[in-house]
């Protein structure tokens, strides 16, 4: 009867565990559609940089110093300027084709930001790149 008991005790947590895995994939956040305006970096950017940029921008690895783990750490009036897309370095980067010799992000070898991203990017950043 212990043995059953142990048995199915892990059973339930194993299935717990599974449950509660919120792993974004980047089929996930390729199927989300970014609205037009009212973008929120928690539910639309946040997301997208988690699963598109984390390997060399996150998670311990900070290619180039960026770390793009917390806003505060980039929306930081160089690499985001809130309200302005144009001299904002992260647009420079992911809006192909590079500009003033940036390169282009991500590299052509990683999964690469869809069009519905750059937008969403653009319009979070010229909403003013807010905390919400």
């Amino acid at each position: 009867m212990k043995k059953i008991f142990k048995i199915s005790l892990i059973f339930f947590v194993f299935i717990f565990i599974l449950a509660c895995d919120d792993t974004i994939t980047n089929q996930d956040v390729d199927n989300m559609i970014i609205p037009n305006s009212n973008v929120s970096f928690s539910q639309h950017i946040y997301p997208v940089l988690q699963v598109k940029c984390f390997s060399c921008h996150g998670n311990g690895v900070y290619e180039a110093g960026l770390d793009l783990t917390l806003r505060s750490r980039f929306v930081d009036g160089r690499i985001v300027v809130p309200g302005d897309t144009i001299t904002s370095i992260l647009v420079w980067r992911i809006d192909r084709p590079p500009r003033a010799g940036f390169n282009p992000m991500p590299p052509e070898f990683m999964p690469q930001l869809t069009p519905n991203q750059i937008r969403g990017i653009k319009i979070w950043i010229a909403e003013g790149a807010l905390d919400n």
